[in-house]
């Protein structure tokens, strides 16, 4: 906007005051003019939404009680037994998992071909924290692994989960002499529950009970050698399930009480 100031035709004084006053009064509008705008404002690009945080991280709802994943567990067991898995979009969920996890559950499982926890549970990517090792034991590399998703995932719900006819348990039964030290590290944490078993077992019931007595065994030592662990549960910040698979119907049990007082 250009404003042009005309030279005035009368020279007289009085008639150049007047025309520089009007010319004064034509810059005072302008300027009233530009204000205003400035005022008012243009239109403008709204303000960025702040970015949104990532569901696997920090989600905006509460987090759930232990009951509620427990249940969350066990209605994926049904869909699993039923063979009705529920569709994920894979991708959608791999990209958002990038930046963080945050796993509901961590499973202390045996490394069993036929048991894995993502599908018997018909879990997806992100939902579960997963530990397994021969005879669902844990040494100092599983209780670390274990420690890290309590005191970094804070992952509220901690399942010790046999399974039928499990393989290490059956060798500890035997009492047969291992081929190999290693071998033998994973026969030593199970003999403890095969002791107790046998204190009531009979001998077709051993395996069976000796499985049952083996989760309540590994469910104590995650507390008798992890002090995270033990302060995690003690203060109600971490929930223990012991449970066991069901090889021959895919059913997920779970176990109250120490296999010795329910016979």
């Amino acid at each position: 906007m250009v404003v042009t100031i005309q030279k005035p035709t009368d020279d007289s004084p009085d008639a150049n005051k007047q025309s520089l006053g009007k010319q004064v009064m034509m810059h005072i509008l302008y300027l009233s003019v530009v204000l205003s705008l400035l005022g008012r404002g243009f239109p403008q690009a709204p303000p960025a939404a702040a970015p949104a945080q990532h569901a696997s991280h920090a989600p905006s709802h509460a987090t759930p009680s232990a009951s509620e994943i427990w249940n969350s567990l066990m209605a994926g067991n049904r869909r699993f037994v039923e063979g009705k898995p529920q569709e994920r979009n894979l991708v959608s969920l791999r990209r958002k998992l990038v930046s963080a996890q945050s796993p509901k559950a961590i499973i202390l499982s045996c490394s069993d071909s036929r048991v894995g926890p993502e599908l018997i549970f018909d879990q997806g990517l992100g939902d579960i924290f997963v530990v397994r090792t021969a005879g669902n034991v844990a040494d100092a590399v599983a209780l670390g692994s274990i420690e890290y998703a309590v005191e970094h995932l804070h992952s509220p719900v901690l399942v010790v989960l046999g399974h039928q006819k499990c393989g290490a348990v059956n060798a500890a039964c035997s009492g047969e002499k291992m081929p190999s030290t290693n071998l033998d590290a994973i026969v030593e944490k199970i003999d403890p529950a095969v002791t107790r078993a046998k204190t009531y077992a009979k001998p077709d019931d051993l395996l069976e009970s000796a499985i049952k007595e083996n989760v309540h065994q590994s469910a104590h030592d995650l507390l008798a050698n992890s002090e995270i662990i033990r302060h995690a549960v003690e203060s109600g910040k971490l929930t223990m399930i012991e449970a066991e698979y069901e090889l021959d119907s895919g059913e997920v049990i779970r176990l109250s009480e120490p296999a010795r007082s329910e016979n």
